[in-house]
């Protein structure tokens, strides 16, 4: 992302009533959060301009976190919905890290309106970090596994 258009969206946060703003993009994704809450008093303005030695409550400054892309083949989540690593509670998990694993091999599945759908393997490789704890709410486009 630019630093025109991260500096324009942290203008829109901190000029709007929002509070927190998060965008996923193909390079990685930006959260914006307003470091406290204003608290607007227009009937107190003029008493406040006109009394001498009282100032103005200071701007809130918005807080930029940016979250990584890990490094690495990434397999991002297809859908937004409840990440699982194995078919039921009992069974295994369908990888672990340090698995081999081929293209089409099931990696996960992820839950989306009582409808289970298995994420697939998109590179032959290995499997070497496991983003996601089972039973976690995951996004569109976030990354579950790397691959390498």
């Amino acid at each position: 992302m630019d630093l025109r258009k991260l500096k324009t969206l942290i203008d829109l946060v901190s000029e709007s009533n929002v509070s927190e703003l998060e965008i996923t993009e193909a390079e990685g994704k930006i959260r914006i959060v307003k470091a406290g809450v204003a608290v607007a008093q227009p009937y107190l303005a003029p008493v406040a301009a006109a009394t001498p030695g009282v100032a103005p409550a200071p701007a809130v400054a918005p807080v930029v976190i940016a979250e990584p892309v890990p490094p690495g083949h990434n397999v991002k989540s297809p859908m937004v919905g409840t990440f699982y690593r194995s078919a039921s509670p009992e069974a295994a998990a369908f990888v672990e890290i340090g698995s081999s694993i081929k293209v089409g091999q099931t990696l996960c599945i992820i839950e989306a309106m009582k409808i289970l759908n298995e994420i697939e393997a998109d590179k032959t490789g290995t499997v070497t970090q496991i983003l996601c704890e089972n039973g976690q709410a995951v996004e569109y486009g976030q990354p579950l596994f790397v691959i390498e």
